[in-house]
């Protein structure tokens, strides 16, 4: 009996492990103004344009860490570009930030009027669609 369990749970275990493995390999990483970087040179409202994310996709901002972060906030803090209570702040120059499920808003608060000058995006993630 307890042999049967085993072979039960060490099953569940590797289809758990199969799953998991299989939603990861199918994220999607993208370098956020790509060969840009996460600056004003380019206009981070455009750059999702034309790109389909999902829930799961990482999006990879680099920028000078001395000069920049990445904050993720709400629709409010996106709007008025404030950081607003819970919002996660990232300083690394080199981020990664998986994307969650619907709408997704980031902006730079680490100088004064750069994100009322374009830095700041908003990324709609879909669902991912089933494994075939």
């Amino acid at each position: 009996m307890a042999l049967a369990r085993g072979t039960v749970l060490v099953a569940t275990m590797v289809l758990l492990f199969v799953v998991l493995h299989c939603e990861v390999a199918h994220a999607k990483t993208w370098t956020v103004g790509d060969g840009f970087g996460w600056t004003l040179a380019i206009n981070e409202e455009v750059w999702p344009r034309g790109k389909t994310f999902y829930a799961g996709d990482i999006l990879v901002f680099n920028y000078d860490y001395q000069e920049g972060n990445v904050v993720v906030v709400n629709k409010k803090g996106y709007d008025t570009c404030t950081v607003n209570e819970k919002a996660r702040v990232y300083e690394s120059g080199h981020d990664r930030i998986q994307l969650a499920f619907g709408q997704n808003y980031f902006i730079s608060s680490y100088q004064e009027g750069e994100c009322a000058g374009g830095l700041k995006m908003a990324i709609y993630a879909k669902a991912r669609p089933p494994l075939q």
